[in-house]
């Protein structure tokens, strides 16, 4: 079940929030953690015994762990076997194929299909682990309390990636949602909505058209379809993200803000501190600083990046060009560290445009690698094909619009408040009303005429 399907907006969220919101407070998280398994198993059953084994081997295990006298052994055990099922469904065919080009010899095995979100809910009990072995968090009595931390289903497939010590006195509170809450979350939940459908699934129709054939989109749509990438990856996993956060607040939940206008950043540090902060403060915590961080010298925080930033790179995907995209980073983000000021530093700040646009620039570079056309793309870019062929100028032509609304959406700063005449900002909560309404009209029309796509961030 998605997000963005009528089953889910007309249905399952509903029920789950009225029924939630109307209970006495003392079943809510038994019924929430039924409604996140649901949610989970709506898909395909199966996977839901794969949610159900990291759940009682981390909650049980971290039980153990406090109890005995080998306490690191024990952790690096349940690392292991949390670990295992994701090495198996998302690498063992990386593993396999990288083997067969080093050996030449031939391995055969079915090739496991990926379950969603297997990444995240991994990466969330693996925190819980550490956390408890350090001491930062005590086991959870309970499996309920703890099952609902793992499997809630807002951010169940897609994240944020969330610590127990961020939602523990939350899940222990049982909240009630208020009246206004639940409308602060629905608008974001609509806002979410609409960036994924609106904007994501658009820029994402056209990419698709530039890189079926890089020979007749040259290199006007090898860019102009990079750009829409860069936004279609963005708006999609951010819509995510916003109505993760969103149905959060209809439960009574705050989670953490996972973007933060990231394309504006003026520095590839500031962009990285704000996109996927929940995935960069994970590896920050639990690999960079345990590693040393920058506290060792130059060159030890130096390769500590550069270990970092191949995990993520992995972490993305079983493939050479995920670590590839990562390694990229990190060279750039080392140069950057050693040669370029700190961004906003007083007295050393760059022009804040150019260094934007620079950033930017490298960022959707980095997308290309990302996307895994890597040669072909690059040689369309570089005009290896000509201008493009009339189709492909034309639907250029056609999407440009929507590329602009984009680039203004992503670059343009939000208005501030106090700027903001007396008048209009007394109708403001009006006009957010309407403009949410008719938001939500224009997403239920688009998924009526063209169906729902999947969110690209479920193949990570």
């Amino acid at each position: 079940m998605v997000f963005s399907s009528f089953t889910f907006l007309l249905l399952f969220l509903p029920a789950v929030v009225l029924l939630y919101w109307r209970m006495p407070g003392r079943i809510r998280m038994p019924f929430l953690l039924m409604a996140s398994l649901l949610f989970y198993a709506w898909g395909n059953p199966v996977w839901l015994l794969l949610l159900l084994y990291c759940m009682v081997l981390t909650w049980l295990g971290a039980k153990v762990m406090c109890r005995v006298k080998h306490r690191k052994a024990v952790l690096a055990l349940l690392i292991i076997l949390d670990l295992l099922p994701l090495l198996w469904f998302k690498y063992a065919d990386f593993f396999r194929n990288t083997l067969e080009q080093l050996t030449g010899l031939r391995i055969a095995f079915d090739t496991p299909l990926l379950p969603a979100g297997i990444s995240f809910f991994t990466f969330q009990a693996l925190s819980y682990l550490l956390d408890v072995y350090r001491g930062d968090a005590e086991a959870s009595p309970g499996l309920t309390v703890f099952g609902v931390y793992l499997s809630l289903f807002p951010q169940l497939v897609a994240g944020p990636i969330v610590r127990y010590t961020e939602l523990e006195a939350q899940l222990r509170a049982r909240p009630a949602p208020q009246a206004a809450e639940m409308r602060a979350g629905l608008r974001r939940f609509i806002i979410g909505l609409a960036k994924k459908v609106l904007l994501a699934d658009a820029m994402g129709r056209f990419w698709g058209q530039m890189n079926g054939d890089f020979s007749a989109a040259g290199w006007v749509g090898a860019w102009a379809g990079l750009l829409a990438f860069s936004f279609q990856i963005f708006f999609d996993f951010s819509g995510y993200s916003d109505m993760a956060i969103g149905i959060g607040h209809m439960l009574g939940f705050t989670l953490p803000e996972n973007f933060d206008r990231p394309y504006r950043a003026g520095s590839l540090t500031g962009f990285w501190r704000r996109w996927h902060m929940s995935l960069t403060g994970w590896f920050k915590t639990y690999v960079y600083i345990p590693l040393g961080g920058s506290r060792k010298g130059r060159l030890r925080r130096d390769l500590n990046v550069f270990i970092v930033w191949a995990l993520t790179g992995l972490w993305h995907g079983a493939g050479w060009h995920f670590v590839l995209w990562g390694l990229y980073f990190a060279v750039l983000l080392v140069l950057e560290k050693r040669f370029m000021p700190a961004e906003g530093r007083p007295g050393k700040k760059g022009p804040g445009p150019l260094r934007q646009a620079i950033t930017f620039l490298l960022v959707m570079l980095g997308w290309g690698i990302f996307s895994g056309f890597g040669t072909e793309l690059a040689g369309a870019m570089l005009g290896a094909h000509g201008a493009g062929s009339a189709s492909a100028l034309t639907a250029c032509a056609a999407f440009s619009p929507m590329l602009l609304l984009c680039c203004a959406v992503s670059f343009l700063p939000s208005p501030r408040r106090e700027k903001i005449p007396a008048g209009l900002a007394r109708a403001l909560p009006a006009l957010r009303t309407l403009g949410c309404a008719a938001l939500l009209a224009l997403c239920v029309a688009a998924l009526a005429a063209q169906g729902y796509a999947p969110f690209v961030y479920f193949q990570f």
